[in-house]
Formats: C-alpha cells, sequence, structure tokens
C-alpha cells in the first residue's frame, strides 16, 4: 500500500504542479456538462490525461477511472479513481480551494487515497490500516463536539431545483450547529474533517471520484463517513464526522429529505 501512496502522491504533485502553472482565463472555458455552472475547462482533461499516462506507464495492467475520461478497463484487480481537479470553479477564478484526487482499489476496496491541494502546498495521503497524513503530522479528527457546537461544511449542486432544496434543508441545519463553511471542493472539505479544521460535512450530489481518496483519510483519521439510514456514501449524501457527531447530524438531516430535488 505504501508503494501506491507513493506513486499516487507522485503523481498528484506532479499533475498540481502543472495546473498552478498553466491556470487558464475565464475565457479558457471550454464546456458544461449538467447546467450553464458547470463547467469543465480544457486543463481538467489535460491533468486526467497526464495521470493516466503515468498512471498506465507505472502499472500497464490497472483499470483507471476518471471524471473527464470514464472507466478505461485493466485486467489486474487494481482500480485508480481519478478526480483531475476537485473545484473546478475555484480553480477557474483562482480560488485556492481545488485539488487533485487519487485513490486505489484493489478488489473494490479502497487501500490508499492522496488529494494534492497544489495551492496551499498540502497532501493529505493515506493508506488503509496505516493512517492519515499531512505532511509529516498524522492527522486525527476532532472527538467530543456536540451538533449545536459543530462546524459543518456543506456545498451545493448546479441545477435550480437541487439548489432550492439544498437551501431548504441549510436553512433548517444552521440554526442547530456553530457555522456554516462552502469551501467548494468535497475532497477539501473532507479532508478537513480529517485535520480538525470542520467537524463535520454533508453534501448531495457529489460523485465517487470526489471523495474516493478523501474519504479513506478521513476514516484512517477516525472519522467516520457514510450515507444515510446505515448506507455507504452515495450521490444522494454523504456525511462525514467523527462517531458521534455523525449520528446527531444523520438524525437531523434524515427527517429533511435531503436527497429530493425540487
Amino acid at each position: 500500500m505504501s508503494d501506491f501512496v507513493s506513486l499516487a502522491e507522485d503523481i498528484a504533485r506532479e499533475a498540481g504542479d502543472m495546473l498552478l502553472a498553466k491556470r487558464p482565463a475565464m475565457s479558457e472555458v471550454v464546456e458544461t456538462k449538467s447546467s450553464p455552472t458547470d463547467v469543465v475547462t480544457a486543463l481538467d482533461k489535460v491533468s486526467e490525461e497526464l495521470i493516466r499516462a503515468r498512471i498506465l506507464a507505472a502499472r500497464p495492467g490497472d483499470t483507471i477511472l476518471g471524471e473527464e475520461g470514464g472507466e478505461a478497463r485493466g485486467d489486474s484487480d487494481v482500480r485508480w479513481v481519478v478526480d483531475p481537479i476537485d473545484g473546478t470553479v475555484n480553480f477557474l477564478y483562482g480560488l485556492p480551494d481545488w485539488a487533485v484526487s487519487i485513490a486505489v482499489e484493489v478488489g473494490g476496496r479502497i487501500v490508499a487515497g492522496v488529494v494534492n491541494v497544489a495551492t496551499r502546498g498540502e497532501v493529505f495521503t493515506a493508506a488503509l490500516g496505516e493512517g492519515a497524513w499531512l505532511g509529516g503530522a498524522r492527522l486525527r479528527c476532532t472527538t467530543g463536539v456536540p451538533l449545536a457546537q459543530a462546524l459543518v461544511a456543506t456545498g451545493f449542486g448546479y441545477l435550480p431545483g437541487r439548489r432550492e432544496v439544498q437551501g431548504q434543508v441549510l436553512a433548517s441545519v444552521l440554526p442547530r450547529v456553530r457555522d456554516i463553511r462552502r469551501g467548494g471542493s468535497c475532497a477539501i472539505d473532507i479532508c478537513s474533517v480529517a485535520a480538525g479544521r470542520v467537524d463535520a460535512y454533508y453534501e448531495r450530489g457529489v460523485n465517487y471520484w470526489d471523495y474516493a481518496a478523501a474519504g479513506l483519510v478521513a476514516a484512517e483519521a477516525g472519522a467516520r463517513i457514510g450515507g444515510l439510514h446505515g448506507r455507504p456514501s452515495n450521490s444522494d449524501l454523504t456525511l462525514c464526522a467523527a462517531p458521534g457527531l455523525f449520528e446527531e447530524l444523520h438524525d437531523l438531516l434524515a427527517p429533511l429529505d435531503p436527497e429530493r430535488d425540487a
């Protein structure tokens, strides 16, 4: 697993350095996806192409699942899960909260994860059963925080109807917690739970590549990550917090029906 972490970290650092050097202007948005606000830049694709090339040069038999290029099947039991830029809107606007995220599965289980927040010079890493790290410091999520004192990160979707519901849910959550933070990157928000920078996170509409690596970082830092009603993390809703707070936040959210769209 340490070999997977080392390779993923090297590749994520190279992709992050490239993106820092070539960040585009607003005029270089090349297309949109689910809505006019869901942007893709040329560098999302360039970053993923670089990552795929580096993985295949080192491990030509592995499968790669990427946000932009879909899944390319290999013949081994190893799959790499790649988000070439998590937080593309932040990247486009010159805001610092975007990351390169790379996870490694073996036999369908995530065993390694790297999240490179290149603008901050921070690389979060984790290996299954071996802990989560930021640089040379081992990460531990904050424990013992009651819901009323929790700083909670969240995010919003791209479709107007979904945002309307998310606003309604947020209006019910906000009076029950310390405060809300909205950073714009699922991977960074979940790593922030691992690092104790926020106490909890929830969001509807995130994809597997958004949280695959960060979810392992959080779990190895002692946090719980999952969906509603005992389901694993999923695009309907993903929650992350220390045990105890996770259950409190879950029980606040569940009656609000946060998985619906208007």
